[in-house]
């Protein structure tokens, strides 16, 4: 069976949703998000507007401003819920390794 759209967030969709936390238009986003990161994540501007379209039509996200070619997006309540929950994922990831490794540390 195939999985949900959405269901797990890459790298660069969890990003992107971070920084829709405030409102914010495309070009703040490529800005942010190699800034939070420290460089370790980048968004290519046809991968972010692609995904911005996807997350628009999930309604994870909404349009606050158009001005002419610049839209500006925040986060919806489902859109929150949806990092939230991802967030929770990672953090149980880290949870796993770290039950792994610290019970071969302590042999």
């Amino acid at each position: 069976m195939p999985r949900a759209k959405f269901q797990t967030l890459t790298e660069q969709m969890f990003y992107i949703l971070l920084c829709l936390k405030d409102e914010c238009y495309g070009l703040d986003i490529l800005d942010k998000v190699p800034s939070m990161t420290a460089g370790r994540v980048n968004v290519g501007s046809g991968t972010l507007y692609n995904l911005l379209e996807q997350f628009l039509d999930a309604q994870i996200i909404r349009e606050t401003k158009v001005e002419g070619r610049r839209r500006t997006y925040i986060l919806t309540e489902k859109g929150k819920d949806m990092l939230k929950k991802e967030y929770e994922r990672i953090n149980a990831q880290v949870t796993d390794y770290k039950n792994i490794f610290e019970k071969e540390e302590i042999v």
